[in-house]
Formats: C-alpha cells, sequence, structure tokens
C-alpha cells in the first residue's frame, strides 16, 4: 500500500498521508511571524518554565552536539548553548520561515558562530549515523506524519550514549482538571489566533492536533519500541504537558 493510500490525521480530519507533510508546512509558514508570540499568549508564558524544564533534565555540557528537531525559531537550541557554552546545535525545521525567523534571533544573541540551520524532514534526517550526543523536539513530533519513523531516526543519528527528549501536549490524569483544559483550548485558543495572528484555522488545527496525541503512556512505549532505552517521562502542570527521555545504550 502506498502513502498516498494509506491514511493519518490531521488535526480531526482523516487524511492521505502524503498530504500530511504539506499541510503543516502550510500551517506553520502562516504563524511563523506571530509563533512565539502566540506562545506566550496561550500559555501565559508557561511555556518558558517548561523549556527550562526540559533543559534541567537535559543537563547540557561543554563539547556536546545537539540535534534540535522542527525548532525553528531557536527557543531550544538557544538554551542549550546557554547552558552549555562550548557545545554547539542544529536547527531543523522543514519551514523555511520558521528558520528565517530563528537565524535573525541567533544573529541579535551573537549565538550564529554555534548554530547551523537546516530545513529537512524529521522521518528523513539529512545526517550521517551517530552525529549527534542529544535529540531534542519540542511541541513537534505531533505534528509528525509517522512519529515511529520519526523516532527511529533520531535513535540513528545518536551516538551511543546519546539522549533523545521530546517536549509534548500531553493528557491531565484528572477528568475533570482536563475537561476544563479542553473548554479553554477549543473555545480561546482559535479566537486568539484569529486575533493576533489573523489566522483560526491553523490554531484550530494545532489544537485538535494535540488531542490526537498518544497520552504519556503509550508514547512512552513508542519511544522504547524504536530502540531506546531507560525510557521515563515527567509531567508538567499536571499533565498538559511531558518531558519524554530515553538513551541510546
Amino acid at each position: 500500500m502506498s502513502e498516498r493510500d494509506e491514511t493519518t490525521h490531521f488535526g480531526f480530519r482523516e487524511i492521505p498521508q502524503g498530504e500530511k507533510a504539506d499541510l503543516v508546512h502550510g500551517v506553520f509558514t502562516r504563524v511563523a511571524s506571530r509563533y512565539d508570540v502566540m506562545n506566550d499568549l496561550m500559555s501565559g508564558g508557561v511555556h518558558r518554565i517548561w523549556k527550562d524544564a526540559m533543559m534541567d533534565w537535559l543537563a547540557p555540557r561543554d563539547g556536546q552536539r545537539l540535534l534540535d528537531v522542527a525548532g525553528g525559531t531557536g527557543d531550544i537550541a538557544f538554551r542549550f548553548l546557554s547552558r552549555a557554552p562550548g557545545a554547539s546545535a542544529v536547527v531543523l525545521d522543514m519551514t523555511e520561515s520558521m528558520l528565517m525567523e530563528g537565524r535573525q534571533r541567533a544573529e541579535a544573541a551573537e549565538l550564529s558562530d554555534r548554530l547551523d540551520w537546516v530545513a529537512g524532514d524529521a522521518m528523513a534526517l539529512p545526517f550521517a549515523d551517530a552525529s549527534f550526543d542529544r535529540y531534542t523536539i519540542a511541541f513537534g513530533i505531533r505534528n509528525v506524519t509517522r512519529i515511529d519513523a520519526a523516532l527511529k531516526e533520531a535513535h540513528r543519528v545518536l551516538r551511543p550514549g546519546g539522549r533523545l527528549m521530546v517536549l509534548e501536549f500531553s493528557r491531565m490524569p484528572n477528568p475533570a482538571l482536563q475537561w476544563a483544559y479542553d473548554r479553554y483550548s477549543f473555545n480561546v485558543i482559535p479566537a486568539m489566533g484569529q486575533a493576533v495572528a489573523g489566522d483560526r484555522d491553523s490554531y484550530q488545527y494545532l489544537v485538535e492536533s494535540i488531542r490526537r496525541f498518544p497520552d504519556q503512556d503509550r508514547f512512552a512505549e513508542m519511544i522504547g519500541a524504536a530502540g531506546f532505552e531507560l525510557v521515563k517521562y515527567r509531567n508538567l502542570s499536571m499533565g498538559i504537558a511531558a518531558l519524554h527521555s530515553g538513551w541510546k545504550i
């Protein structure tokens, strides 16, 4: 069966697998210029705390080489390099306009000499085996057409002893809190996207994509199935988001 015949989800819609990448590319092309502002507004700035928690657990060290996938505007790479001045990073994203925003931020922060920017696909990384010490992806893996393929690629490009860390929206274990959060997400975030970015549909998709993403335990199983060991996760903000960690042993 061809990719065109197999289906996947784009938000709550079922679509041919071969169409998803173009649709996701369109979403992030449209929101690129307002992406960071919207992250602050949607989360009340809490996404910054989550990303700092990611770095606390990742513990960057000098000499390490990071690959940050779906990292367009550079938030994770900048945090990594600020904690390890002797490290280097590559930011990969499928959307050139996101990378352009990131390059401008890197120039302003005088980090360009330690950062490379690459347009590419998480499911077919343009890097040799065992090229990186750390692989991160924040709020991006739920947009990948085949999550299992992206995780296998992460395992391939990591060196033995390398570490994967994923920050993604997840599930709250308390049903009442999850219900309240769902009401906020579906009623407020698309309207905010329309008011701030002039794009309701893209933010409607982003909310729907969160609900289609596997819960914490299922995603941990997927990471293990890709070859990673010592897989663990930590809930953030009562499970609104979660950090998953795995090692290539």
